[in-house]
């Protein structure tokens, strides 16, 4: 196998991690939610429901880098220099 054709392990693993952060916003992001709507009649039920959308946004934009990140990481081909 060609050097060039390798996995790059450095880049895949932080795809990995972000991945992984990606996963914890996914659970927290509608918990926040469902918390958010069972209070509806107290105070911070607007700051709530405004964070778990913050949340859900975050986990989608993780997913993306994380997902592009360990695609880079396998079939990028390293430049010569």
């Amino acid at each position: 196998m060609d050097e060039n054709n390798r996995t790059d392990k450095k880049i895949l693993s932080k795809g990995l991690k972000q991945m992984g952060i990606c996963l914890i916003f996914m659970f927290i992001g509608p918990s926040v939610f469902r918390i958010a709507v069972i209070n509806n009649t107290k105070s911070l039920y607007i700051p709530l429901l405004v964070l778990s959308i913050i949340i859900c946004i975050a986990a989608i934009i993780f997913l993306y880098i994380g997902i592009n990140t360990i695609v880079d990481s396998i079939f990028k081909k390293k430049k010569k220099f």
